[in-house]
């Protein structure tokens, strides 16, 4: 895993980088096609269930993340842009299951809306996906909260494409 060190994005973004000896093309089906997110997308130890995909700009990704012994934990990603196979850009929030956006479960004042921006290179055969998140519509406060998240959110994602890593091993 490769993650981007603090000091080098501007304050209140998040990065991370990783690394997959994977074809970008194949990289990118993992990110458009519900029927291979729903074998990756979340934190480890969840099932995710795909309610539904619009992989266009104004379209949504909706799911379901369950853990076991508890309930449904609702997402969406509202997509903002797609230029394929180079990058997407979308805004991720916690939803309902009628795909409306929700304050996140957790019980701190999380922003609602967090934009989200993946790009994709391919390099020998290798292709680095570097993912940026920043705030969107937040109060300062909610702002603060989410950097405070940044070591939690490292380990999420650190978890999530470990899961992508071992998806794309297979395919």
């Amino acid at each position: 895993m490769t993650a981007n060190p603090v000091d080098a994005l501007p304050k209140g973004v998040f990065g991370f980088t990783r690394a997959f000896k994977a074809p970008r093309a194949l990289v990118w089906k993992a990110w458009s096609e519900a029927d291979r997110l729903k074998d990756w997308w979340g934190p480890k130890g969840c099932a995710v269930t795909v309610a539904g995909l619009e992989f266009r700009p104004g379209g949504f990704f909706h799911y379901s993340m369950v853990f076991p012994g508890s309930p449904p934990m609702w997402g969406r990603f509202f997509y903002r842009e797609i230029a394929a196979p180079d990058r997407i850009v979308w805004l991720n929030s916690f939803s309902n299951d009628g795909c409306g956006i929700t304050q996140a479960p957790f019980g701190i004042d999380f922003p609602l809306e967090v934009q989200n921006t993946v790009t994709f290179t391919e390099r020998d055969g290798v292709t680095t996906v570097a993912l940026r998140s920043l705030p969107h519509g937040a109060t300062i406060e909610q702002c603060a909260v989410f950097e405070g998240m940044f070591e939690s959110m490292q380990g999420g994602f650190g978890g999530t494409f470990d899961q992508l890593g071992a998806y794309l091993a297979k395919s």
